[in-house]
């Protein structure tokens, strides 16, 4: 997935569907939790605690458990598809990546289905917030537009101010950084066109 080259670390996924996820694929294998805790290596009362929706699991441990139950982490993340052809989304449900030192969050937007194709998120940096990037794949073009505040784009040697309603687009298949040098909070709409898709 595009987001796994941020330089985040043991980042929080919060999402209400997953624990209920996990718990039907694993009943569907017929494992306990038990069984489930031994193949992943994640503890017995983390499992149930992540199934009630008490805590919210890392991203190593969501792979983890998709390795351990068959799946990818995107229909992990997403839960059962709707086949409708009008599907909403609540905001309560859109999984958020956290930055552990809590200077951003990205809620990922996109459906699982597009992943290798285009990519959109909710970018909130707080001040003094940076969104540090490694080169995406060849040809992988990201559009942000800023919805509120004011950011600076670096991308290879370019620097770019970026104002309330402006949009950048800039290729990302080099390093880039999105940061918030302002004293406010800003939020963006980051879209990533993976390999000039």
């Amino acid at each position: 997935m595009g987001f796994s080259t941020f330089t985040m670390t043991e980042k929080s996924l919060t999402t209400p569907t997953v624990g209920k996820t996990i718990n039907r694929l694993r009943k569907q294998k017929q494992l306990t939790l038990d069984q489930l805790a031994g193949q992943c290596g994640v503890s017995k009362s983390m499992l149930s605690q992540i199934e009630r929706n008490e805590t919210n699991p890392t991203l190593a441990i969501v792979w983890r458990l998709a390795d351990a139950l068959g799946q990818t982490i995107d229909e992990l993340i997403r839960g059962e598809e709707s086949g409708n052809s009008l599907t909403i989304v609540t905001a309560a449900s859109a999984p958020v990546l956290h930055d552990p030192n809590g200077t951003y969050t990205l809620k990922i937007l996109s459906p699982a289905d597009l992943v290798n194709n285009i990519e959109w998120y909710e970018v909130c940096l707080q001040p003094g917030g940076k969104l540090v990037s490694e080169p995406h794949i060849a040809r992988t073009v990201e559009h942000l537009t800023v919805l509120e505040g004011e950011v600076e784009i670096k991308t290879g040697e370019e620097i770019g101010i970026l104002k309330q309603g402006e949009t950048a687009r800039y290729g990302a298949d080099r390093p880039h950084e999105i940061s918030n040098n302002t004293d406010k909070e800003t939020k963006a709409l980051l879209v990533m066109m993976l390999g000039g898709a």
